[in-house]
This record gives structure tokens, sequence and C-alpha cells, in this order.
């Protein structure tokens, strides 16, 4: 049994053990000479020693010369291979020579060796692939576990991709792309077999439509954006339209002016108004400069792509925005509004804008009347004048001003209709009953509508005899409807005042009798606050104390909607005010106890001061005694009033 040394580790060997290595570098020793890994040169020296010993009849030089020869040839073999084999490192893009083709796999030799293997899936997009065909792939792995060279021919047509695509942005080069598919915002294009985004704002100077007209399409583009971060690239079509475009504008800029009447194409309608292309320059058309009428969208005039003239109103220093107009091409419509017209004529209109204020009524093209709110009805009631007319109505009016050179006209609707005020005295005479319908309130009353344009007012005093309102409000609502009796009529101001309670007897006549001084009344005390207390009394009166008229026999206030007598101390039928007292009837009692008694002592007195009188002449000093009981008698008398 033999065991191996490897000597290719240690350094400065001695010529002798490098004649005994063989081609592994390696030297056998018999099972009985063992070396210890960590064996030191002289322990070296000596073994080769005893192996020379053993074999002194060995010609050592000779063998020596030969091994050198021997080696020499085989290093010079060595290098003359390494020229044959091409000089790779890996991950690098290199050009390779197809060997053959399987369903499977491509073998390419790349001049290294070994050949490279290859999936056929990365040459799908080129089907007649065959042996000898030159490819381009990438350097993944010169050598796997398995000892094969990794190659990828798709990564190495993408590192080309990019190449070329960044070439391509930083000489400003035109290249050409296949347009796949649609995506949210444009189009993907397959540049270099790279998947680019066209935006659909690059795809041509003008808006475009329909995307799908140029799905499948080659067509020439630029490279404007790359992302390294995320490998995105943008590319633009229009970019090469607007360099050819940009020659012309500047000669079509150089001979704008104001005034000046050109053909352009509808680009763009928006809400606001109308682009036009005029060749390369672009304007715009306010909606307010397309038609001398009033419209709600340009759409309503013009179309897209539509062909028209159009006249230059103005533009900036730079001539980078143009203000267009097409109504100034036609003559505006007050020059030629008929010449007979005049104020007190009528007209018809529709209407086209509200207002709070008003309406404007278009009875021609371009020409307009305001309709005032305040000439829509008769009424003076506050109004808007969205509660008369709406939107598109079909109205008939009156002309009241009209002035030709302001171009204004003011018209009134109410003028075609009789005012009602004229025959007031006769349809709604003094004390005539009338329904009503309320329209608002203030403080001081409530405002009522008998019929159009005949207004009046209830004065919050005129509402109720008995009820003590405090607002309107409390007593009727907005839009109800409710009796009235005209009470007043001023014509000349267009004023009417109107009662309510007058529609019935005032029943202050009969209260009169029913409540009068010193009567007393069972009562309720509907509400207590810091000055006054409020007590409903039967009928439906409320009647007014204080606070200490309501404190009760046993010294306790009164509260909310305890029930009491109440005894009425001031009455007023002007006022129709009643004031109640419930401490009084307590405090009246208690007086006239106190003035009952008073007046039965000075009876006793008096009766005593007789019987004195009578007897004083025939006092003697045996009655002395009587005399100090009768003064003891009359002193008790006037400690004790019963």
């Amino acid at each position: 049994m033999t065991e191996k040394l490897d000597l290719e580790e240690q350094e400065d060997l001695s010529p002798e053990l490098e004649d005994i290595l063989d081609e592994d570098g390696e030297i056998d020793i018999d099972e009985d000479i063992r070396i210890e890994d960590e064996a030191s040169d002289e322990d070296i020296e000596s073994i080769v020693a005893e192996v020379k010993s053993a074999h002194n009849d060995f010609d050592w030089d000779s063998y020596e010369k030969d091994s050198d020869s021997k080696f020499s040839k085989r290093l010079e073999l060595e290098h003359m291979y390494d020229k044959t084999l091409s000089d790779i490192s890996e991950n690098e893009v290199v050009e390779g020579s197809v060997v053959f083709v399987t369903k499977r796999e491509v073998v390419v030799n790349i001049g290294y060796k070994s050949d490279g293997i290859v999936g056929i899936s990365e040459f799908r997009y080129n089907p007649d692939l065959k042996a000898g065909d030159k490819v381009e792939v990438f350097v993944e792995s010169q050598e796997d576990k398995n000892g094969q060279l990794v190659l990828s021919h798709k990564k190495a047509r993408a590192l080309k991709s990019w190449e070329r695509v960044n070439s391509a942005l930083d000489n400003d080069e035109i290249i050409k792309g296949f347009i796949k598919c649609r995506t949210k915002g444009g189009m993907i294009v397959d540049v270099f077999g790279i998947e680019a985004f066209l935006p659909g704002s690059q795809i041509d100077v003008k808006p475009i439509r329909d995307y799908d007209i140029y799905v499948g399409k080659t067509m020439e583009f630029k490279v404007v954006k790359i992302n390294h971060e995320f490998k995105n690239v943008v590319v633009s079509h229009k970019a090469l339209i607007e360099a050819e475009l940009e020659e012309q504008k500047k000669e079509i800029i150089a001979k704008l002016e104001k005034g000046q009447v050109l053909e352009g194409t509808v680009k763009n309608i928006t809400s606001y108004g109308v682009f036009i292309d005029l060749g390369g320059v672009d304007g715009l058309i306010h909606i307010t400069d397309l038609s001398w009428g009033r419209i709600s969208h340009p759409e309503e005039i013009v179309q897209l792509d539509q062909k028209l003239n159009v006249v230059i109103l103005d533009f900036d220093d730079d001539k980078k925005r143009i203000a267009l107009g097409l109504k100034q091409l036609t003559p505006h419509p007050w020059d030629t509004l008929d010449k007979e017209l005049k104020v007190g004529d009528k007209v018809k209109g529709r209407v086209v804008v509200l207002a709070d204020y008003g309406a404007f009524v278009e009875i021609a093209a371009g020409i307009e009347g305001l309709i005032h709110v305040s000439e829509m009805s008769w009424s003076q009631h506050l109004r808007s004048a969205q509660e008369f007319l709406k939107v598109s109505d079909e109205v008939e009016a009156q002309i009241l001003t009209l002035d030709r050179e302001e171009r204004k006209m003011s018209l009134g609707i109410k003028q075609l209709k009789s005012d009602p005020w004229h025959n007031i005295d006769t349809k709604y005479a003094i004390s005539s009953k009338h329904t009503a319908k309320v329209r608002n309130f203030t403080n001081f009353g409530v405002f009522v509508e008998i019929e159009e344009g005949i207004d009046g007012l209830i004065h919050i005093s005129d509402l109720s005899w008995t009820k003590k309102i405090k607002h309107p409000a409390e007593f009727t609502a907005i839009g109800n409807e409710i009796d009235v009796v005209v009470l007043e009529i001023d014509k000349e101001n267009r004023r009417l005042s109107l009662g309510h309670k007058q529609l019935e007897e005032n029943p202050w006549d009969v209260f009169e009798t029913i409540f009068n001084l010193e009567s007393i009344h069972e009562g309720t005390i509907v509400e207590i606050n810091e000055k006054s207390v409020v007590v409903a009394l039967p009928y439906g009166v409320e009647a007014i104390t204080t606070l200490n008229h309501v404190v009760k026999e046993d010294g306790t206030p009164a509260k909310v909607e305890e029930k009491l007598n109440f005894k009425v101390t001031e009455f007023s039928k002007e006022a129709k005010k009643i004031f109640v007292s419930h401490s009084r009837i307590f405090e009246d009692s208690k007086k006239a106890e106190d003035s009952a008694n008073k007046k039965a002592q000075t009876a006793t007195n008096k009766k005593v001061m007789k019987k004195i009188k009578d007897n004083v002449e025939r006092t003697t000093l045996g009655d002395i005694a009587g005399l100090a009981e009768l003064k003891d008698e009359m002193e008790k008398g006037e400690e004790s009033p019963n």
C-alpha cells in the first residue's frame, strides 16, 4: 500500500525531488515511509536521499536532462493551443457562429475551448436560423458546475438595443419602431426589441381621436427620454413633425397683422373656445367671439376638422398667443335692427340668461333686452326672476327703453297687463273681506298678497284681540292663507293696511263687564320672567302681574302652570290689558279683618268711658278698689283686640 504526497505547494524543492514527480505533481512513497502534512524541508531532503540510495544504479543526470526537454515541449504546445482560443470575459457580448440547431437548443461557437448552448426560445423572432449564421451572445458564465459555457442571446440583444437607444438619444437620431398595441394614455412601440412608450400627445401635432388606426404601423420616431433606473424609454413622432412645421410657423408669424383674415382648421373644441390651426400656428376663438348671439357650447357653431375663415383680433409681443374671431366677419345685429322699432312696441324673444335681478331676452341673434324683476309683476313684494321665468321660455314684452348707440334695451312684461291699483277703491273697498296668502314676515307684521300685484300688511297688533303675539311666526306661517279685512288704502304709495282680528267683534266690550275691578277669577300661570308674570284667565284672556303679586299666603312663590285665584287690580279696554294679583286676595282679607277688630275695640272703649263718667261723682274711698279693677279691665281690652 502506497500513500501520495502533494509537493507542489512546497517551496524551493531540490532538483532531485522534481525529477521523481509524476504527471500529477505527486510522488509515490512506500507504505513504511510516511510523511506528515507538516514535514519540514530537512525531512523531505532526508527522504529523497534515502530514495536515491536505494537506486544507486540509476542514471539520474540523464533522466533530468530528458525531463527538461519534454517539459519545454509541453509548455510550447500549450501556448500554441491557447492562441487558437478566444480571449473572452464574463458579462460580455461577443459574436458567435451557429454550429447546429435542435428543437430545443442552439449550439454556438464563440472560439472558446467549449461551445455554448442557447435555448431555441430566444430565437423565436428568427424562425429561419440555421448552422453557420452569425449571432450575438452574452457570456453569463465561462463554466457552470458541469463545466459548460453559459450564453444568452436574449440578453445580448437587450444590451445592444439599450446601446442603440442611448446612442439615438445622444445623437438626436431618427429611428424606426413598430407600434404593437394601445395602452393607457398612448401606444407601445417596439424599438430594437425594447418596448417604448409613445404618449398620445406625441403622436401628431393634432389631437388624435382614433388611436387604433396606428396599431400595426411602422413609423419614424425620436427618443425623447430614457429612465435608466426603471428601464423606460419614451419616443415621439410629433417631434419630427414639429421640426418641419417650425419653419412654416416662423413665416406665418412674421406676416401676422391685426384684422387679417386667414383660413384655418378646427383643431380642438373646449367649453371656453375653439383652437384653430393656421398652418403650424394655433389661435384661439373665445366662445364670446364665435357668435353675436349667446351660445352654451362652441359645438353649437363649429365641429372638428372644419375649415373656416377667421380674423386676427390680437396677439402678444412674441405672437405666441393669437386671439381670433369668427363673428367679426359678419355685421353686428344692432346695426341691422329695424329702424322703425321704438319704445312702447311689443317684441317677442327667448330667455337666454336668468339672474336674481332679472332675465335677458334675445329678440334676435345678438340683440338682447333686460327684463328687471320689478317689471315682471305689479307686485311690490320682493322676489327673484326665477319665480316668473326660466331659461328658454318664449315671452312677449314691451320696450321700455331703447339706446341704439349703447346697444341696450330694457323690457317689461307687467305692462301687458292692466294695473290692478287702478280700480283698487272699488275692488278692495275699506271693510271688505278677502282671503290672502302669507308672503313674508317682519317683526312688526305680516306681508300678504291678495292677488298678483296687490300686497298688504297686517300689523302684529291686528292679528288677535286676546293673544299677546311677540312675532307673527307664532300666529301663522309663510305660504298659509289668511282671512283679512281692508282697514286703510294708500293708492298713491300702493299700500293696503289689513286686519285679521277685525273679522270678529271686539271681545273687550264683554270682558269689561266680566273682569271688573276687585273681581276674583281662577287663572293659570303660563310664563314667568324677570319683570313680569303672564296669567291665562277664562275666555282666552291673558293678564299681567309682577313677581311679588304671585307670592302665596305661606310666603312661597307660585310656579308656572300653577292654578291660583287672582283679583283684578286694573282693567284697560283701550290698551287691552288686565292687571291681576294673587297676594292682594289674602292681604285685603287681613286688612278688612283688622279694620273690623279696630272698630269693635273702639266701641268697647266708649262704653267703658261712659261707665266711668257715670260713676265719677259717686266714687268714694271705698270705690277705689273697684276703679282699679275697671282700669285693669280696660288695659286688658287694649291688649286683646278680640
